[in-house]
Formats: C-alpha cells, structure tokens, sequence
C-alpha cells in the first residue's frame, strides 16, 4: 500500500502540536493538537485516601492535583460484580480507608470547582485494542456489527494474546479489517505500557502520575510509521529526547529515523506546510489543469464540486473534461485527507458523455482513495452524476480545530446586502409610525446602510419620512455588522 516514501515533520510548541506527513514533496495529512484541549482522561495515577465519606459511599482522593479527585463506589472496581454474582458490593468504609494509596483512572476532567472523577477499574487504550488487567474476558465494540467478523477478531485476540498474562480486552472499531501483525503490536504495546505501570506503582510513592495517555508525537510513532517512512523529524529537542526515551521502549523499529531538526528556517516553512494549512481551509482548491474544485462543509454532509475553469478547448472539450476529471479526482482524495473531512461526501465531477471516461475516473478516484488510512466506502456515479460517498469521522475536521462560524453571517456563508437592510428597516419604520408617536426616529446601523439611506435610497427615505409626518435621523454605529440595526424613539 505504501510503496511511496513519506517524511512526517513534528512541529512543537509550548500551546500546540503539529504534525504533516508530506509524500513526494507534497503534504498528505495534518493532524493537530492543542495543549489546552488535552485532558486528563485515560491517564493513571497512583492516588492517596484523604478521606473516606460513608455517608456519600465515596472517597477523596489526592492524585498531586490542585483539587483532590472524587471516586463513588459506582466506580470501585470489585471481581464479583464482573463474574456474574449478583452480591452487593461491600460499603466503601469496608474496602478504603484514610492514608491507603490506590491505583486509579481519570475517568473525567476536573471542570471549574469538581475535582476529577476517578475509577479504579483500570484500562489502556491501544490503537486497534483497549486493555483491562483486572479483567478476564474479550469484548468486541458494538459498532462492529457483522457477527462473523466480531467472533473472527475475538478469537485472534485470543490467540495472540500471551497466556502468562491474566486480563481482557475490549477490541475497537479501528480493527475491523486489521491484521495479526497489527494486532500483534498493539498488545505488545498495551503489555509493555501495564507492566511499566505496575513497576512504578511498586515503586513510587504516592500521589505520582503513572501513565498519560500517548501525547500526538507518540501516537504517530505508535500508529503512522510503517517501512516506508523515511524520517521523523522534530524541531524541539527536548521532545526529541522524549520521544526517542518513548522509541526505545515501545516502538525501538523506528529509532534510527528519528532525527532532531534544527536548521534556521521553521520546519514548516521549509517544507511549504504554512501555505498548505492556508490552502486546506479555503472553500476553493485550483488544479493544475487550469479547473477548480469547491469544497463545502456543512452540517449534514460536505460536497465537492468539480469545475472546468476558464479554458474551454474547442475542438477537444470531452477530452478536457476527462483530464480535469482525472486530476480532481487525486486532488479530492488528498484534500479528504488534510481537511480530515467525515461522514458522508458527494462529488460532483463534470459531467461526462462518454462511459469509459467515466470507468477511468471512478478507477481513479478508488486507487488513490486506497491510501487513506481511515475506512472510506464508495458508490458508483449516480442517476444524476454523482458520487456518494462516506468516510468514517476519527477525529475533528481541520475546519473545526482551527476555524470559527462567522459572527455576521452565523455561519450561512452570506449575509443581507446592505438594500435588503434598507427596505427591512423603512418597513419597520411604517409599522413603529403606526403604533408610537415620538418627536423623531433614529435609525442607529451600519456605515454601508446609511450611506445607501444618503444616496441612492435616500429619495425613497424622504417620502417615507413626509408620509409617516416625523423627522427620520441616521446615525452610524461602528461596531454593527451589516444586517445590524435599532430604531430608537427620540
């Protein structure tokens, strides 16, 4: 699948990480992670009693943050309750008391004054698998819904799973269609991370961090690196240094191609990166060919429309057409992949007469969409000339990290022209005329309205003003958007 060389550039910041994983020269995917958004959801802490409430049947429990953590008996992990017996689970005075130190996940961030929820049910998450310890047996995500394959992975997991080492698993969505050797890695990784956590639990004194869910960085270490990466290069030495620590125990393949950038030029400038994130976020993409593609995101579903351009070549236009078609298919698999876009995508591809042109494109558009790593499925061209398609959401869409709705057009994409804002505002006027009586009418909106109200509505103003009998002032407010008014009775 791979047989292109690729080179992943991890740029960090105290506030943010970024990463672009560019093929020939050209960036393929962007992923980024802020340092604010990161929670401490999933990491594992070896926490101390403080106090135990009878009461309330829960317990706080100081895990070195700020505010002590919170675990209700609801979250005590007890074998019993998994084996299918249905004894009650003993009150918590009975398990925990004052001073013990516990073993516990962070099962939700500490918001505004709540401290942490805790559980002491411990899991790790792994990229295709989740690990429990204390658990025995395999589960399979309910999202996996054909029976056959559900039963198929479970048994795999068995099977490579290590005997010597009790616990569970629960197999996720992403290893539908994995293999043994990506299976394999996984539980590799899950085990080396459960037993380093043990051996830090034995070993540290309480409160102490024991694991943190991967930071980005590592993930791809873990999850994006395969034999055709040619380097890792990070422009921080310090999580260079981190990173290589992280290599050498989970994933020592790729140590020799982790290399620390430190040239003079910023990583992503060097490499077009800036540019490129500018470009994933506009609704227009230019081809080289001279067409155009534009791409819309909306709530229910994003379309991509394919256009010609300027060039209408005469005598070969099917063929234009055809080599237009060709190239927006490659650019609209790239772009799915840097704007990371989900759900359900229809392509709109100049219309086509001719039907092995149409074959071509559709081969086309399925071979290059054979690189994404997310799960993609796509339907022929439609009665009316359109593709469907869905492409399984992982993980926000560039747009939605880094992009706001528009505060004027909340989000429509258009706002009312500053004519319709006019007419909107004199029929209120002759509603308002009907119902108060006051020396004169303000009418407070902004510079682009009044100015139109001055001069080519500004007959159209008057006449209303000699029909409603009051004086009608205007007033220019700075700070209003185009569609914002008030009219105020003086």
């Amino acid at each position: 699948m791979h047989s292109m060389s690729e080179d992943i550039l991890i740029n960090i910041t105290p506030q943010e990480t970024r990463i672009a994983i560019i093929t020939q020269g050209t960036v393929q995917e962007l992923y980024v992670e802020r340092t604010l958004t990161r929670g401490l959801a999933g990491d594992i802490y070896l926490g101390k009693i403080v106090r135990v409430l009878p009461g309330m049947q829960s317990a706080f429990i100081d895990i070195g943050l700020e505010r002590a953590a919170f675990l209700h008996i609801a979250d005590i992990w007890d074998a019993h309750s998994h084996d299918g017996s249905m004894t009650p689970p003993a009150p918590i005075e009975k398990t925990l008391f004052d001073g013990q130190t516990v073993m516990v996940r962070v099962i939700k961030d500490p918001i505004g004054t709540k401290g942490a929820r805790l559980s002491t049910q411990i899991s790790i998450a792994g990229r295709m698998l989740v690990y429990l310890p204390q658990d025995a047996h395999i589960g399979v995500s309910q999202r996996i819904r054909d029976d056959e394959e559900r039963e198929l992975l479970r048994s795999r997991v068995q099977q490579l799973a290590p005997s010597e080492e009790r616990g569970g698993y629960i197999i996720r969505t992403m290893a539908e269609g994995a293999d043994d050797s990506d299976l394999e890695s996984d539980i590799d990784f899950l085990n080396k991370s459960w037993n380093s956590i043990r051996d830090a639990a034995r070993t540290r004194p309480g409160p102490s961090l024991l694991y943190q869910d991967l930071n980005l960085p590592q993930r791809v270490l873990r999850d994006l690196v395969h034999e055709g990466t040619a380097s890792i290069q990070v422009d921080s030495h310090e999580a260079f240094l981190k990173l290589r620590e992280f290599a050498a125990t989970y994933t020592p393949g790729v140590l020799d191609r982790l290399v620390h950038y430190n040239g003079d030029r910023p990583l992503f400038d060097l490499h077009g990166v800036e540019e490129e994130i500018q470009r994933a976020l506009a609704r227009r993409v230019d081809l080289k060919s001279g067409g155009y593609l534009i791409i819309d995101q909306t709530e229910a579903m994003t379309t991509i429309d394919v256009n010609t351009g300027g060039f209408v070549g005469g005598r070969n236009f099917d063929d234009t057409i055809f080599k237009t078609n060709l190239e927006a298919a490659h650019a609209i698999a790239r772009q799915l992949r840097l704007r990371n876009l989900g759900g359900i995508i229809i392509l709109d591809f100049i219309d086509m007469d001719n039907a092995e042109h149409r074959d071509a494109v559709m081969k086309e558009l399925k071979k290059t969409l054979a690189h994404d790593r997310t799960k993609v499925s796509v339907s022929d061209f439609s009665a009316l000339g359109l593709v469907e398609m869905t492409r399984k959401r992982t993980r926000e869409s560039l747009a939605h990290i880094l992009c706001e709705p528009c505060p004027s057009c909340s989000g429509k994409g258009q706002i009312k022209t500053a004519r319709t804002v006019c007419y909107e505002i004199m029929r209120e006027l002759a509603r308002e005329a009907r119902q108060f009586n006051p020396r004169e009418f303000r009418i407070l909106a902004s510079q682009m309205v009044v100015d139109l109200f001055l001069e080519e509505e500004s007959q159209h103003l008057a006449a209303l003003g000699d029909a409603i009998g009051k004086t009608v002032a205007l007033q220019v407010e700075s700070g209003y958007a185009q569609e914002q008014y008030d009219i105020i009775l003086m």
